[in-house]
């Protein structure tokens, strides 16, 4: 039976197929059994590295070059047909790494004199856009208030939504947070509010402090958190107590995925389609502030980014908000349908 075959226009090369089993040389089955008895890898690594090798060997044939002769432009052009195909650069990125160790360990047999995918990249892949709520999910997440609550529970999360949405701070900014300053906190890496200033000094990425302006509803919530903070540990001068502003039930400092869990119900209990988690309140703070202010310089002091060009993704985002809108009200928006 004849195989089939697939039309290909004159001068163009045919991609690998996965119709027939792929022969592998001597030399690539010595080096996946180098990997599996010397680096001891997992069954299902291994078979990852055969198959990488498998459709090397296929580009290989496309091009008539042995193996181990090809060069830095077969594998420019195997990554180009790759991602015409439409195969992710995380997936080629992956599948060059293995081909990378390949000849690398060829090289040390003296097989070849150089490695041809030393210096071949993956496409960069699009990073996807930060998730942030509306303006109205994001109030009404702070304003929320849940009756019946442990007065306690309840106080310490509001003061925690505030600080992450009116301030926009990461969460290990949050939990490193003490109730004052202190040469211990600043020698530990730890930051401080202070409320009669109405700033947070936080300790952020890079070892590098930054201080935030705290609205008034985020230095009301602290306030009634402070209230009530020391009082299941008999008072604030209690040895059981940390230093840290937000503390569990042992009276210990509050960690990140505590956050996490205490965020996420919170928000399912607001009524939030979103589960949010806090990343999410720091791009929503930088997203509505820019939508207010279009001032980029200031939401990258306010992040504590060390290059705007981090801070630019939010541009993108106010845009994305602001065709949403366009497209939902403006009459000549959207063309009616069969026109």
């Amino acid at each position: 039976m004849a195989r089939k075959t697939t039309a290909v226009s004159k001068g163009q090369e045919a991609p690998p197929t996965d119709a027939e089993p792929v022969v592998l040389p001597p030399e690539a089955l010595r080096y996946l059994d180098f990997v599996r008895v010397e680096k001891r890898l997992a069954a299902r690594t291994h078979t990852l590295y055969t198959l990488d090798l498998e459709k090397l060997v296929q580009f290989a044939a496309v091009v008539k070059q042995p193996l181990l002769e090809l060069q830095n432009v077969h594998i420019r052009r195997f990554v180009a047909q790759m991602h015409s195909a439409g195969r992710s650069g995380r997936g080629i990125a992956l599948i060059l790494s293995g081909w990378r160790g390949f000849f690398a360990w060829a090289a040390r047999q003296g097989l070849v004199q150089h490695n041809p995918v030393q210096d071949v990249r993956a496409p960069k892949a699009p990073k996807p856009l930060p998730k942030a709520l509306g303006v109205d999910d994001a109030v009404r997440l702070a304003e929320f208030d849940q009756p019946g609550a442990d007065p306690w529970l309840e106080a310490r999360d509001a003061a925690i939504v505030e600080l992450l949405y009116g301030c926009g701070l990461r969460v290990g900014e949050l939990v490193g947070l003490d109730v004052i300053a202190s040469s211990t906190a600043r020698n530990e890496g730890r930051g401080w509010l202070d409320l009669q200033a109405g700033e947070a000094h936080v300790f952020g990425k890079g070892s590098k402090r930054r201080s935030v302006p705290m609205g008034a509803p985020a230095i009301t919530a602290v306030q009634v958190w402070l209230e009530q903070r020391a009082q299941p540990f008999g008072g604030a001068s209690s040895p059981r107590l940390d230093a840290a502003l937000f503390i569990g039930r042992r009276g210990v400092r509050l960690s990140a995925q505590s956050v996490w869990l205490r965020l996420r119900e919170r928000s399912q209990l607001a009524g939030l389609t979103t589960p949010v988690h806090p990343h999410m309140l720091r791009h929503s703070f930088a997203s509505h502030l820019l939508q207010s202010s279009s001032n980029l310089r200031a939401v990258q002091e306010l992040l504590g980014h060390a290059n705007i060009t981090t801070t630019q993704v939010y541009t993108r985002l106010d845009f994305q908000h602001l065709a949403q809108v366009y497209d939902a009200a403006h009459p000549r928006a959207k063309r009616k349908s069969g026109d």
